[in-house]
C-alpha cells in the first residue's frame, strides 16, 4: 500500500520502527550518577542546612518583614528586622519554608546573637523543609542505588552461559 500516509508503520527496507532504548551500561551509569548526585544533595547540602536551622532555635527572636520573596527553599528569601538597635537585612537559609508569603509579610525569625545576619524563620528552627528534602533526596538516592545494583545483577546473570 504505497502512499497510504501512515507515519511510523515501517522504516527503511520494510523494518518496523522501534523506540530508542538506552544501552544497559549507559542506564547503569546514569542510575549511579543520579544516586550519587541525590546522595550528595542530601548529605552535603540539606543535612547541614537542617543542623544550621536547628542551631538557631535558641537564638534571639525578632519580628521581621519579608523584603524579597521567591524560592525560600533554595535560600532566595530575605528578611529585614531590628537587632541591637540597627536594621538588618538577612537571607533565609536553604531549606526555609514560607515561599507563599508575599513581600511585606510579617514573620518571626531567630538569629544568632553574635551575628544577626545568621537568621532563620522561627517555624523552621526544628529543621523545616530541609529535613524533608534531606529525607526525600536520600531516599531517592537509595532507590537509584538499588536500581543500579539490580541492573548489575541482571547483567551478570545474562553473561553466564
Amino acid at each position: 500500500m504505497e502512499g497510504t500516509g501512515e507515519i511510523g508503520a515501517s522504516g527503511p527496507g520494510g523494518r518496523k520502527a522501534t523506540k530508542a532504548q538506552l544501552p544497559p551500561l549507559a542506564a547503569f551509569v546514569l542510575s549511579m550518577v543520579l544516586a550519587l548526585l541525590l546522595g550528595a544533595l542530601s548529605l552535603l547540602v540539606m543535612l547541614p542546612a537542617k543542623r544550621h536551622m536547628e542551631s538557631l532555635a535558641e537564638g534571639r527572636r525578632a519580628e521581621a518583614t519579608l523584603v524579597r520573596a521567591g524560592s525560600c527553599m533554595a535560600g532566595r528569601c530575605r528578611v529585614e528586622f531590628e537587632a541591637d538597635g540597627r536594621t538588618v537585612v538577612a537571607s533565609l537559609p536553604v531549606g526555609s519554608g514560607g515561599a507563599k508569603d508575599p513581600v511585606g509579610a510579617r514573620i518571626a525569625v531567630r538569629y544568632a546573637a553574635d551575628d544577626p545576619l545568621t537568621a532563620a524563620r522561627e517555624d523552621d528552627t526544628g529543621g523545616g523543609g530541609a529535613a524533608v528534602l534531606a529525607a526525600l533526596s536520600g531516599g531517592a538516592a537509595l532507590l537509584f542505588l538499588g536500581l543500579s545494583g539490580a541492573m548489575a545483577v541482571v547483567r551478570a546473570r545474562q553473561r553466564r552461559p
